[in-house]
């Protein structure tokens, strides 16, 4: 597949509706049981609300759901009773949105799948994500600046899943050789409840740390409590990511304790809708892979990516 260049994306988007009839895009995501999936939901109903005026030949259903059950359902109704000539989805679970998924394809619907990808390859038209081994890479490369003299890290994993790995794997290979060591790795589970325990245990096992990479803003906010709760003044900095807001307007503000992020823009589904648009609208060519990447924050360049609207 191939990568797409966005300057000649964002030039198609002038372009007319080439055909006359009114085309249906579904848009199916998760609810907004997180924060990461709270800002994504912003984002869908922006791309939504102002596609709508930008091209009079679409019309846009969104859906969200709670459980995979719940979008299978709804892509099954999009599919049934809207006669969608294409389906944005970012699955909530990828075993049990592949099928629905690819019955939406069989239909000669256009797909483009966001962020999680399905269980099965090639169904999709277009696929749009993060930069996930830019994600760990960019937050390693962080890490050796901040520490030239090295020292002792902890680090926050997420959800066992290959996203999670690529991440790892990026930071790891970009501090090899720093000075940095990794003293304990545990999952948080991108969870603040979670990351607060896995950090307690990590401060009482080690009396000295320089940073933490926490690699995600939840799982950074409980293990800036665990270190507010425990009384520590030896650890430098927290390096989150994902962008959220209140991580964000902190950098923004030169917090010693949150001097950087790392972008996971959950706008990404905003992109992914534009660019079916675009190829709904036009003959621009959208098939294959567009990867958004990781972007380090701080103070500043903060602001440009400080969305006070945003629930994330």
């Amino acid at each position: 597949m191939k990568h797409i260049a966005l300057a000649t994306l964002m030039a198609a988007t002038a372009l007319p509706a080439l055909a006359e009839d009114v085309k249906v895009i579904g848009v199916s995501i998760p609810a907004a049981t997180h924060g990461w999936a709270g800002g994504m939901n912003f984002h869908a109903q922006e791309a939504v609300n102002r596609l709508e005026d930008v091209y009079p030949g679409l019309d846009f259903v969104l859906a969200t759901a709670s459980d995979p059950s719940k979008q299978v359902n709804d892509i099954e109704d999009m599919l049934a009773t809207r006669n969608i000539s294409a389906l944005v989805v970012l699955p909530f679970e990828s075993e049990p949105l592949t099928g629905p998924v690819a019955a939406v394809a069989d239909s000669g619907a256009w797909v483009t799948v966001v962020d999680r990808g399905l269980a099965q390859e090639g169904i999709e038209d277009l696929y749009v994500a993060g930069d996930n081994p830019g994600f760990g890479r960019v937050s390693g490369e962080y890490m050796v600046e901040a520490m030239p003299d090295g020292g002792k890290i902890v680090a926050l994993r997420g959800i066992p899943t290959t996203i999670d790995n690529e991440r790892v794997e990026g930071f790891q290979a970009a501090i090899e050789g720093s000075g940095i060591e990794i003293v304990g790795m545990e999952h948080g589970n991108w969870n603040r409840d979670d990351s607060f325990t896995v950090m307690q245990d990590f401060l009482s096992k080690h009396p000295q740390l320089d940073a933490v990479w926490a690699s995600d803003d939840d799982m950074a906010i409980g293990v800036l409590a665990a270190i507010e709760a425990a009384g520590r003044d030896d650890i430098q900095f927290v390096l989150g990511g994902a962008g959220m807001k209140e991580m964000i307007k902190r950098t923004a503000d030169g917090d010693a304790m949150i001097p950087a992020n790392v972008t996971y823009p959950p706008s990404m589904i905003a992109t992914a809708i534009e660019m079916t648009a675009v190829g709904m609208t036009s003959t621009a060519p959208v098939a294959g892979t567009f990867t958004i990447g990781s972007v380090l924050v701080t103070q500043d360049n903060a602001m440009d990516f400080y969305y006070p609207d945003s629930p994330f």
